[in-house]
């Protein structure tokens, strides 16, 4: 019989894999070092592998993959509703996996190409730099108040003038948060240059920027946080994915 169904918990540097047969019988359980996955898995003539998702599992995912094998990516905290044990540890964990992959009962996650995925990146990555340098604007505006002084009203705090005003009041914190902020808007600049280039040659975001409110950056982040809207059954299930649609709870009498 062969060994076809392959559950794997992966950690940052080992992987604990069990391996069933068709009936259900354990063929194999060992733990390994991550790069050893592959070689593991080739002689026991495993067709599918399950893990949960995770930022460890991606370059293994993108490696059996590449090896072509069908791996499935299951949600974590749906899988242990469905695998709840009182014994919890690595080797029940992947038994489970594989398990629920032999019953084709395993809640899947979506994991993007790494095209898509890349893009996600940058989206991101701008997003956290901004979030970053409105921190430091929030504190410089703190340290004025602090010291009861009123900004001026001729033209805004963080333009090219508003800048030079803060500079000229000699403040030294005022000044360590200017120089924090400089390399910041620098790279949200150049990732901003990057995404218009993007955005520019992209017929998916071109179509989605017809839509009134909507410029290159949004349409980007919905197309990356989206990825393959085939995945999605309606658009309710897509509102929904993207939290826009409220949730109710009822018990008892009692509705939130």
């Amino acid at each position: 019989m062969s060994a076809v169904y392959c559950g794997l918990d992966v950690h940052k540097e080992s992987t604990y894999a069990t391996v069933l047969d068709q009936t259900g019988q354990v063929v194999t359980q060992r733990r390994m070092r991550n790069e050893e996955v592959p070689e593991f898995l080739e002689p026991l003539e495993v067709e599918k592998v399950a893990m949960e998702a995770s930022t460890y599992i991606i370059p293994m995912y993108r490696r059996l993959v590449e090896e072509g094998y069908d791996v499935t990516v299951s949600h974590p905290k749906k899988t242990r509703y469905i695998a709840e044990a009182r014994i919890k540890s690595d080797r029940v964990d992947s038994k489970a996996l594989a398990e629920l992959l032999r019953l084709d009962s395993l809640p899947t996650s979506y994991i993007p190409p790494k095209e898509l995925s890349d893009l996600r990146e940058k989206i991101r990555r701008r997003a956290f730099i901004v979030r970053q340098n409105t921190k430091l604007k929030v504190k410089i505006r703190d340290v004025l108040a602090y010291e009861g002084v009123k900004p001026p009203t001729g033209h805004g705090l963080f333009t090219k003038k508003g800048v030079d005003w803060l500079r000229g009041l000699g403040m030294e914190p005022v000044d360590c948060y200017l120089r924090l902020m400089a390399p910041l808007s620098r790279e949200v600049l150049l990732l901003s240059k990057e995404l218009r280039g993007l955005a520019k040659d992209d017929p998916d975001v071109q179509l989605l920027m017809t839509i009134p409110g909507i410029g290159y950056y949004i349409a980007l982040l919905i197309k990356a946080e989206v990825g393959d809207i085939s995945r999605f059954s309606s658009g309710d299930h897509l509102a929904s994915y993207a939290g826009l649609v409220p949730s109710t709870r009822s018990s008892g009498g009692v509705e939130r």
